[in-house]
């Protein structure tokens, strides 16, 4: 290769050269130029201007509806948070020592008021987080921990007060006076009965929440007293266990089959002289015991077994109307909870014991959402809660469970209430106006001639 030929060959070497660097240099600056573009339209936001503390003020439900409703609409207040205004501000004191926040320099702690209201928004409602958000001027990613935080906060400032099993023979024997004066069931210590709560599927638990119904629930368990007020709960166990068996692992069960309930010694029946156990009251999701009395199956029974069933489902009814009236005032057990099952457990505690407290303060409200039995017409009408049950009951067992015992027990207080412990106008509510039973022949009770 001559001279003039190297240079030719050199001199198109550095042209490729050349080229190869100014297409790299023009990829680079195009692939520069992209990524301003999309950064040009990612934009970080501290908070969405319609989340601003002034927006909220001045267009968040708490911030001015709250206020207009309590001067001017009382009826629609108390529909949006299940209570008047002296009892949302209660509710406030009570809980702002649990709930107050200290300011920060990036951002003003928000109002316990804020906060409770808030929740019992949800709790009568059952609305979407984003609803919530949207209502309140409060972004969504803060109010799924102020839920559970506020629940857990009503549940621990109330629980002492208003959600207190009973421990001691006398504590108990008050609860069977109030059975016995209200709805003439003797011996009864409350009415005992199960709900499935619905819930979303948790994440990676199978069928693990799956209950008998065909949905994913966690358990609800409930001792009533005879003014509707929850006594003891235990919730949380998963939907897809054995109803019985569920209620097996209650504290409260274990605490009767180890003889430390604080239950009292059996005594008389009024008018009759044979000491008889106390017992709760339940349906047929319940085993026969000597301490849970349950109502006689439905085929061939006789007068005094009839008999028996209507007197037990006026005091088990209780239970029926508690769970019903909680569902009904607090609508978010209308639909699925959205919320893993350990927020689901604070939300139903504190459901109970806002439940207590307003029966507390409001009785004669409870009165008019339950069952009414007219003993003058000897009509039952039902609580304006049955138009719309949303809570699934416990599977029933199935089969003749019960002890010996238990049996007598049961019979002796069938024999009880067709004699000298009957009431004018149980034959009626039985069999209907105008028409009476055939009656059976009954053994005299005790020692009554």
């Amino acid at each position: 290769m001559d001279e003039e030929e190297v240079c030719d060959f050199l001199e198109e070497a550095l042209l490729v050269v050349a080229m190869g660097l100014c297409l790299k240099r023009k990829c680079k600056e195009d692939e520069e130029k992209a990524t301003k573009k999309k950064r040009k339209y990612v934009k970080t936001v501290w908070v969405h201007n319609w989340l601003l503390e002034q927006q909220r003020l001045e267009h968040g439900w708490y911030g001015q509806l709250m206020e207009a409703l309590e001067e001017g609409d009382l009826k629609t207040y108390k529909r949006l948070l299940r209570m008047d205004p002296d009892l949302f501000r209660e509710l406030v004191a009570r809980l702002t020592p649990r709930l107050m926040k200290q300011d920060t320099n990036m951002r003003k702690a928000l109002p316990v008021g804020l906060k409770v209201a808030l929740t019992l928004r949800f709790l009568a409602s059952g609305d979407t987080y984003l609803s919530l958000a949207a209502s309140f001027r409060v972004g969504a990613s803060t109010i799924s921990p102020m839920i559970g935080e506020v629940c857990q906060a009503i549940y621990d400032e109330y629980h002492d007060e208003l959600l207190s099993c009973p421990t001691t023979p006398e504590e108990w024997k008050k609860v069977a006076k109030d059975f016995s004066d209200r709805w003439n069931f003797e011996n009864c210590l409350g009415a005992l009965d199960g709900k499935h709560v619905r819930i979303k599927a948790p994440a990676n638990t199978g069928s693990m929440y799956y209950n008998y119904k065909g949905h994913f629930s966690v358990v609800l368990f409930a001792l009533v007293d005879a003014r509707y007020r929850f006594r003891y709960i235990d919730v949380g166990a998963n939907g897809s266990c054995s109803d019985a068996g569920l209620f097996m692992e209650t504290s409260l069960r274990k605490a009767l089959d180890q003889n430390k309930a604080g239950m009292p010694e059996p005594e008389s029946l009024p008018k009759d002289d044979i000491p008889l156990p106390y017992a709760f009251v339940g349906d047929d999701a319940f085993p026969l015991k000597q301490w849970l009395m349950k109502p006689y199956a439905l085929n061939k029974m006789r007068h005094k077994q009839r008999i028996f069933n209507y007197r037990l489902s006026r005091a088990r009814r209780i239970a029926e109307n508690a769970f019903g009236i909680l569902a009904n005032r607090f609508r978010c057990f209308h639909r699925p909870m959205q919320q893993k099952p350990e927020t689901v457990v604070k939300i139903v505690l504190a459901a109970c014991t806002l439940h207590n407290w307003l029966a507390s303060k409001k009785p004669e409200k409870i009165l008019r959402r339950a069952d009414y039995e007219n003993q003058d017409t000897y009509e039952v009408t039902p609580g304006a809660w049955r138009q719309e049950e949303t809570l699934t009951a416990l599977q029933r067992l199935k089969g003749n469970y019960g002890t010996k015992s238990a049996k007598d027990q049961r019979d002796y207080l069938a024999d009880y209430y067709v004699s000298v412990g009957k009431v004018p106008w149980q034959d009626r509510m039985v069999y209907g106006k105008g028409q009476g039973p055939e009656h059976q022949p009954t053994r005299t009770l005790g020692h009554e001639g």
